[in-house]
Parts: C-alpha cells; sequence; structure tokens
C-alpha cells in the first residue's frame, strides 16, 4: 500500500495550490479529484493583483481580457465610468486557469488522480484515510480538503458559516459587436436586494454575466438576473453555461483543521465577504496548507491564516454591512477620487480592504454612515 505524505481532495486553486507547495518541498503528494481537467466552474474568472501576485513565477496567466475600465450603476441608473492607465483585473477562464495550475503541480512532483470523487475521510493519530467513490482507500500522513463548502472535508473538519450568498451567472459567448462593446471594460451594478450586486466579465468572445445576493432571496436573485441581461440587451443570447452556486464564508470561530485534516479555499470558507471574490483566498491559503503539511506544523497554517488572511475578511464584512445599509452612497463614494483609489488598491493588491478601514478619514466616514437612518424603500412584488 502506497502511503503518500499528503492527500489533496480538490483540485481547484486552493487544491492544486497545496499540491505545488507540498510537493516542491518534497512531500508525496497525491491529488483526488470528481472530476477531470479541463471542466466548465462557475466562476467570474477576474484575477486581482494578490491573485496575480499568488501565481507569479508559477504559471503563464491564460489572460483572454485585462481591464483598464470600470462601469458603475446602481440598479441600473447613475452610470459613469473611471479608467486607470494600467490594467486592474485580469480576465481568465476558469478551465483553462485550473488547467495550467495542475500542470504546475504535476510538474512540482504531485500526482492528479482525476474522476476519483471522495466520499469519507477518516483519521486516527498515526494518518488521514480517503475513501473515494469506487472503494479504494487512499492513505495518507496528512490531507488538505479542498472540495469546496459542501465538500466531505468542511463536514469532517467542522468548519461552521456566518455568510451564505446564492450566486446566478451565465456565459455568453456573444458576436464581435458584443466583443467589442465589452473588451477592457468591466461593469458592476449595486442590487436591490441588500448587499446584492451584478457583474460583466469580458473573456474575448465570451461575457461572464452574474448576480449575487444573500440566500433566502432566490426568486428576486434570479428577477434580478433577468432585468439585467434584459436592460443590457442581453437576454436573447444563448447562454453556453446557466449555472448557480452557493458561497460560504467562514464563521469567526470556524475551525480551519481538525488533526490532521487541513482545510482551504472553499472548504475553509475563506472568500473576500464584499465582493465575494474567492481565487485569491484559494491560492493562498493552499499554499499555505501545502507548505504546512510539508512542514509538519499544522498549527502554523492556522496562524498564517488569522495572520494574513482573517484581517482582511474581517473588514469586508464591515464594507459589506455599510453597502448592504446604504448602498447608494457607496455608490457616490466609488465616484469620488478617494473613493475610485480605494477600489484601485484593492484590485492591484497594494492594499487590503483592511488596511483601508483603518485610515482616520476612512473610519470617520464610516462612522457617520452608521448615525444615518436606514432609508425606507416602497416594498417589491415578489
Amino acid at each position: 500500500m502506497i502511503v503518500w505524505d499528503c492527500v489533496v481532495i480538490g483540485a481547484g486553486p486552493a487544491g492544486l495550490s497545496a499540491a505545488h507547495a507540498a510537493a516542491r518541498a518534497g512531500a508525496r503528494t497525491l491529488v483526488v479529484e470528481r472530476t477531470a481537467h479541463p471542466r466548465y466552474k462557475t466562476c467570474g474568472g477576474g484575477l486581482v493583483g494578490a491573485s496575480l501576485a499568488a501565481v507569479d513565477g508559477r504559471i503563464d496567466v491564460p489572460a483572454h481580457d485585462r481591464v483598464d475600465r470600470v462601469t458603475f450603476t446602481r440598479d441600473g441608473r447613475r452610470e459613469f465610468t473611471r479608467r486607470h492607465p494600467t490594467p486592474l483585473v485580469t480576465m481568465v477562464r476558469r478551465e483553462e486557469f485550473d488547467l495550467a495550475l495542475r500542470q504546475a503541480a504535476t510538474d512540482a512532483g504531485a500526482q492528479v488522480r482525476e474522476r476519483a470523487p471522495a466520499r469519507a475521510v477518516e483519521q486516527d493519530p498515526d494518518g488521514v484515510r480517503v475513501r473515494l467513490a469506487d472503494g479504494e482507500t487512499v492513505t495518507a500522513r496528512y490531507a488538505v480538503g479542498a472540495d469546496g463548502s459542501s465538500g466531505v472535508t468542511a463536514r469532517h473538519v467542522g468548519v461552521g458559516y456566518r455568510q451564505v450568498d446564492l450566486g446566478l451567472e451565465w456565459e455568453l459567448p456573444v458576436p464581435a459587436v458584443e466583443q467589442d462593446r465589452w473588451r477592457g471594460r468591466v461593469l458592476l451594478d449595486w442590487g436591490p436586494i441588500p448587499g446584492s450586486y451584478a457583474w460583466v466579465f469580458p473573456k474575448g468572445d465570451r461575457l461572464t454575466v452574474g448576480v449575487i445576493a444573500a440566500r433566502g432571496e432566490g426568486e428576486r436573485t434570479r428577477a434580478y438576473l433577468r432585468d439585467f441581461l434584459d436592460r443590457l440587451g442581453l437576454s436573447g443570447l444563448e447562454p453556453a453555461h446557466d449555472s448557480g452556486h452557493l458561497t460560504r464564508c467562514r464563521a469567526d470561530d470556524a475551525p480551519l483543521r481538525r488533526g490532521r485534516v487541513l482545510v482551504a479555499g472553499d472548504a475553509a470558507g475563506l472568500l473576500e465577504p464584499w465582493s465575494r471574490e474567492g481565487i485569491s483566498y484559494a491560492l493562498r491559503s493552499g499554499a499555505l496548507a501545502g507548505a504546512a503539511v510539508a512542514a509538519g506544523d499544522l498549527d502554523g497554517y492556522v496562524r498564517a491564516v488569522h495572520a494574513e488572511l482573517v484581517p482582511p475578511m474581517r473588514a469586508g464584512h464591515r464594507l459589506l454591512e455599510v453597502f448592504a445599509r446604504r448602498p447608494e452612497v457607496f455608490h457616490a463614494l466609488l465616484a469620488s477620487p478617494p473613493g475610485w483609489r480605494m477600489f484601485v488598491r484593492f484590485c492591484q493588491g497594494r492594499a487590503s480592504f483592511e488596511q483601508t478601514l483603518t485610515r482616520p478619514p476612512v473610519r470617520a466616514a464610516l462612522a457617520l454612515l452608521d448615525r444615518l437612518p436606514v432609508p425606507r424603500t416602497p416594498a417589491r412584488a415578489r
């Protein structure tokens, strides 16, 4: 029986980053993945600066666009566009991005077994056993769970969540006229549901169009997507993919490990709460997990996540709270030079929301917003 140093469950950005880091450090590493690459993944596919930094030197990013313009609207109104002299977001298709990460992991020495869904995880003081769908059991010293928030490892570790959102998305093949219309530009629309927004992301001959809102607002979220597509003149196009998913953001006291099993990325509930951006958190937490496993320092992983990823998540919750209460003020802030600079710094990875929210002018503005009454809005038909 082969006993691995590390078994990674899930071959997305978190799992492949963990595999790359562990294998490069000399750990015998196996990745088990339920599907096969390349595979479609519901995801906006926008890489911010933190994501680009995390893969720098590991892969050549398969970019389909580099965005330097952002159009903002408030439920289809009050439109304005800002432009930056250098790119803010790099657009990728997840099937290509994940395939490149897979190649980097195998080049580092990891082995990847596809079409091998994990059904259960067990452990004892000496190791971890992962039971696969075909009945085989994989044995390893340690495991990294990167199989998503609904996977077996999140349940095994006992991850709890404070925020759950529903994302709906269309992947649209578009004609040349629409490609020209959107090239180099994204659209962000602050929606009618508290805390919701919609997006258009360009990817060459495709557009990714989607909306996200708190779980429990399913019908209103679907109506928001329909209205958004209609007013952009995109509802008549046939989507290549029409999908939905839940994003789950960890509770403050949620565990990141149980014994010899670590969780990373979505399985750990690691993502930015306001934008729901998860790729950079997956890449960074996966790399931290792989390095910790290779060093045999699992507590070091927990410390690193709490030091590097949890503080900006807490700031993101604060930002989401303000955004949900007063989206019109948030929209106006982004139209101002300080607000636009804040957005640029976040996109380029030059400052986290945690750093931004500690600045005295921002703290003062948030304190003022806390004292303002929440405006009453008319009831909407459901």
